[in-house]
């Protein structure tokens, strides 16, 4: 993930989130130092053309935390979401982290369906952490382990 892929970014962003992260809060993200990866659609010719999906990835003291992981609308149900998340596990794991945490709500069931599969378990529970059309709703906090696991599986 670049500067220049935000554009992209924050039109999945808006299209997926009640209340999207910022541009601002993105470019810190990266600023700082976070892992971000995109995952770019080809064209039948073979050139880019579009993102499929964006993760961001934190790492310190032994730990990661996914901070946001998001697939474009059109692109849903394809694995996009999967391989991100894979991806970002790699990355922690070179990262020298043991654990990773991610927030996920527990309406979005085809999210946790992912993360389960991939071996995430509740941990704890966020009252009011996400923004909501009616309100505030709870995030479920997820961690799965990442020491003598393939990061894939």
């Amino acid at each position: 993930m670049v500067g220049a892929d935000l554009p992209a970014i924050l039109t999945i962003e808006e299209a997926t989130y009640h209340e999207p992260w910022t541009e601002g809060i993105f470019r810190d993200c990266l600023r700082v130092g976070y892992t971000g990866r995109v995952l770019e659609v080809a064209s039948a010719t073979g050139e880019a053309a579009g993102l499929a999906g964006y993760g961001l990835l934190s790492a310190a003291a032994g730990e990661c935390h996914i901070l946001n992981l998001c697939t474009a609308p059109d692109q849903r149900g394809r694995g996009v979401g999967r391989l991100l998340l894979r991806a970002l596990l790699a990355e922690g794991r070179l990262a020298g982290a043991e654990q990773a945490f991610l927030e996920v709500r527990p309406s979005n069931a085809a999210a946790l369906g992912l993360y389960q599969a991939e071996g995430f378990e509740t941990v704890g529970v966020r009252e009011g952490y996400y923004p909501a059309e009616a309100g505030r709703e709870d995030a479920w906090v997820l961690r799965r382990e990442l020491v003598g696991r393939n990061p894939g599986g």
